[in-house]
């Protein structure tokens, strides 16, 4: 009979990348479920033996289902398979039961390795590829590349600076100047911030990377940072750019690893300190047209630090990030 497996994944882009992982000609029947509560529900009904599970999902998380699966006594093998790469995320998944963690993009022969390793024997079939259809778009692609970047960009924080990077879903949207105004309105309303800002050009795709800090990190960035001492306006300034760099480099080269492209970056710059969201706004208003938005914020377990890097793609960008996605989309 064949070997029952079921895919957690929100992003359609991810499920159909991590069926098409599945080893060819092996006697698998592959389900799939949008979310924890979804995967759980499946559970309840078939109890597949294997399932492969994203962290970083809406309505119930990895996380949350691995706990229902310990409280409700529903046995299956679950492997993890996360952008989030941070130790603790791994560490954390590991308590909670998952039986390995793989980190995305996966690998075929990482795939075929541990479900070996769990039991699993290749036997004569139909090759999965030619069974699995998955409807998926240059969008969900998009958000799943930058949920992968995200990752990165927040195992590397863990590593140096010993915290836990709580990672939300980013946000991906095609849209107009008035609407990027009202979204960067949004995302520090009334609050006080400072910001970032840095270009990246790279094969025939553009942009600026965009990082928003309210006002009341500076503190816990600098106990994160291990400075000690006064924090002054040269100290913000430093750990401002600081912390810039390694978020905004660890994403752009996230994205440009996956995509097989090479970012070469500007110089940041420094739009504004202690300054009101509007301003940032009106003095950058020609800068921002028609603009691919991805939209990534970070939350520092225990910390009071909130940021918001979002990536700006140039319109003439977008042809090529269509052509490069789908090609991901349907390898």
């Amino acid at each position: 009979m064949p070997t029952p497996i079921m895919i957690v994944d929100d992003s359609s882009f991810a499920r159909k990348q991590m069926a098409r992982a599945l080893p060819d000609g092996w006697d698998v029947e592959v389900t799939f479920a949008c979310d924890g509560s979804e995967g759980l529900a499946a559970l309840k009904c078939g109890h597949p033996e294997y399932v492969f599970l994203d962290l970083n999902m809406p309505v119930m998380d990895g996380y949350q289902m691995l706990e229902a699966m310990n409280s409700e006594g529903l046995s299956s093998k679950v492997i993890v398979v996360s952008g989030d790469i941070q130790p603790e995320a791994h560490q954390r998944v590991l308590d909670l039961g998952a039986v390995e963690f793989i980190k995305k993009p996966v690998r075929k022969d990482q795939v075929a390795s541990i479900l070996t390793k769990h039991g699993v024997r290749e036997n004569s079939y139909s090759p999965l590829s030619e069974t699995i259809s998955i409807k998926t778009d240059v969008r969900d692609g998009c958000r799943e590349i930058a949920n992968v970047a995200m990752g990165r960009a927040a195992d590397l924080l863990a590593r140096l600076l010993d915290v836990f990077v709580v990672m939300p879903i980013p946000n991906v949207n095609m849209i107009e100047t008035s609407e990027l105004h009202m979204a960067l309105n949004h995302v520090a309303e009334g609050e006080t911030i400072s910001a970032v800002c840095q270009g990246f050009i790279g094969s025939g795709i553009a942009g600026e990377a965009l990082l928003i800090f309210n006002e009341s990190s500076f503190t816990d960035i600098a106990d994160m940072m291990k400075h000690t001492g006064n924090i002054d306006e040269t100290v913000e300034l430093e750990l401002l750019m600081d912390i810039s760099n390694i978020l905004i480099g660890a994403c752009l080269k996230g994205i440009a690893d996956q995509m097989d492209i090479d970012f070469s970056q500007g110089h940041p710059v420094v739009l504004g300190r202690h300054v009101k969201i509007g301003d940032i706004i009106k003095r950058n208003a020609s800068r921002w047209n028609k603009t691919l938005a991805i939209e990534m914020g970070y939350r520092f377990e225990n910390k009071n630090i909130n940021c918001d890097l979002l990536l700006l793609f140039t319109e003439d960008s977008l042809e090529t990030i269509n052509d490069i996605v789908s090609c991901l989309v349907v390898e």
